[in-house]
């Protein structure tokens, strides 16, 4: 395994992704971009992160976990930006690390399902990659898995997510369109992975349901799954990402790995 430590901006070295290689020689992998959620205050890389990576890992991927920025420095579009780098170094790096520069995709949960699907959405913006110095379509993965995300800003959504990507508690009209993803999408956006639960109190189900509404509209390849109960947050939905006292442990839903694996295989 080739775990090392990337810092993608040279005027932050919290910003970095972690590589989980497994190097072969004998074909190009898929690769995936992890992005743990937070709320855009914090990188929960604990249950969101590294064993996310490794469950992919032994799926024949190769994996990245991204650390991006938070608080007073995650106002839009820093994050996408930072996201956009992080996409275009897996690129370049391709063949260093065995993959098929044209099979990565990228994963987030919750906050981080936002950003990941800003990348999956908004990637061809020029705020996006114009600023950083990319090459239009350098950041654009093949595909977004988005694990009970925060996509839309409304009433009941997770409004301290959007409080944190527009620095501001009293965001116009114009700038929470902006933030709210399924007003984006078109024929520009990539194929989309979504899963939720109906129940979760923190991150309302329709968040991915206004999302796979907007993605069927414009005809974007897209699968999703509901399930019926579950908090917020569950990772895995395995012991190993409970961090309650076994509410977040469901065999049904810990099969989402295994569906989003095989959803991509179908992603030509």
């Amino acid at each position: 395994m080739k775990h090392e430590v990337i810092h993608l901006c040279r005027d932050d070295e919290n910003v970095t992704l972690t590589t989980y290689v497994q190097i072969s020689k004998d074909q190009k992998s898929d690769a995936l971009l992890v992005i743990p959620g937070g709320g855009y205050s914090n990188v929960c890389s604990d249950r969101e992160g590294e064993n996310i990576a490794l469950v992919f890992n032994g799926m024949g991927m190769q994996c990245f976990v991204l650390n991006y920025s938070t608080k007073e420095k995650a106002k839009y579009p820093r994050p996408l930006q930072e996201a956009s780098l992080a996409m275009a170094y897996i690129k370049s790096h391709a063949e260093e690390y065995g993959i098929d520069p044209e099979r990565i995709f990228v994963l987030g949960f919750s906050a981080g399902g936002h950003l990941a699907g800003s990348l999956g959405t908004l990637w061809h913006r020029p705020e996006a990659y114009d600023p950083i110095g990319l090459e239009y379509g350098a950041n654009r993965p093949r595909g977004m898995i988005l694990c009970y995300p925060v996509l839309s800003y409304f009433p009941e959504t997770h409004l301290g997510t959007f409080y944190n990507a527009l620095g501001t508690r009293n965001p116009s009209e114009e700038e929470a369109s902006v933030v709210s993803l399924e007003k984006h999408v078109d024929e520009n956006t990539v194929p989309s992975f979504l899963w939720h639960t109906a129940d979760d109190a923190s991150v309302h189900v329709d968040n991915t349901l206004k999302m796979m509404s907007a993605l069927a509209r414009n005809k974007i390849y897209c699968e999703a799954h509901v399930y019926p109960h579950g908090p917020h947050g569950m990772g895995l939905a395995t012991p190993t990402t409970d961090a309650s006292d076994g509410q977040m442990t469901d065999e049904r839903i810990a099969e989402w790995p295994r569906l989003a694996r095989a959803w991509m295989k179908t992603v030509k």
